[in-house]
């Protein structure tokens, strides 16, 4: 009698991970509305913006954030102001692209798991967090979560521990080169995001999507 061949393993489903900002969110739309709100040129506000961003996603306080850019403008912000800025900043990017939006729920109604990773700041993590769009994610995790940022290496092993997953189970988007370099040296099947049109050939290509 000859013994019964099992089928093969049906291979894991891949969690697909995303960056914030520039990827499921549109970029320059803060800046845009702060400029404005100060009444500044965008270029002026940038500067400083970038300037200080880097602590603040590392868990910096608004405070201590928009004092610094306060500084540098010239200007001291009270607590009003302080909260004032540090909300409209939150709101654009907390914020999905439309056509982030439209590729996510195609994801989603195949049962595919979705996670975010980003650098972002306490504030932008909750109020992510708060957001309706969040409920189609199974993870979300913040440099502020973890103390460190992309492309750090320690950002990725955190988020497998987060996710839950072996570091070959996650396909990633973001859209520094540099981030997915890291990303694909951690093991990750990271891609530069260049738009939802070019991320749904490479889910096709994964075999998230049907082609």
């Amino acid at each position: 009698m000859e013994r019964s061949q099992s089928s093969p393993p049906s291979p894991r489903t891949p969690l697909v991970v995303w960056d914030l900002g520039g990827v499921l969110a549109p970029s320059g739309q803060a800046l845009t509305a702060l400029a404005e709100a100060l009444d500044i040129p965008e270029e002026e506000f940038a500067v400083p913006y970038w300037a200080h961003r880097d602590p603040y996603d590392l868990g910096g306080t608004p405070t201590e954030y928009w004092g610094l850019i306060g500084e540098a403008l010239g200007r001291t912000f009270d607590a009003e102001w302080i909260e004032r800025l540090d909300r409209i900043d939150t709101a654009a990017w907390a914020v999905l692209a439309d056509d982030s939006a439209d590729l996510l729920d195609r994801i989603a109604r195949r049962g595919t798991p979705l996670g975010v990773l980003s650098n972002a700041p306490a504030s932008l993590a909750a109020a992510v967090r708060r957001a309706g769009w969040s409920g189609r994610f199974e993870t979300l995790v913040f440099s502020c979560d973890l103390g460190v940022m992309k492309p750090d290496p320690d950002v990725y092993r955190g988020a497998d521990e987060r996710f839950g997953r072996a570091p070959s189970d996650v396909v990633f988007f973001d859209d520094r080169p540099v981030n997915v370099e890291a990303a694909r040296a951690h093991g990750w099947r990271a891609h530069v995001w260049t738009g939802a049109e070019a991320a749904t050939d490479v889910l096709v290509r994964e075999g998230v999507l049907d082609g």
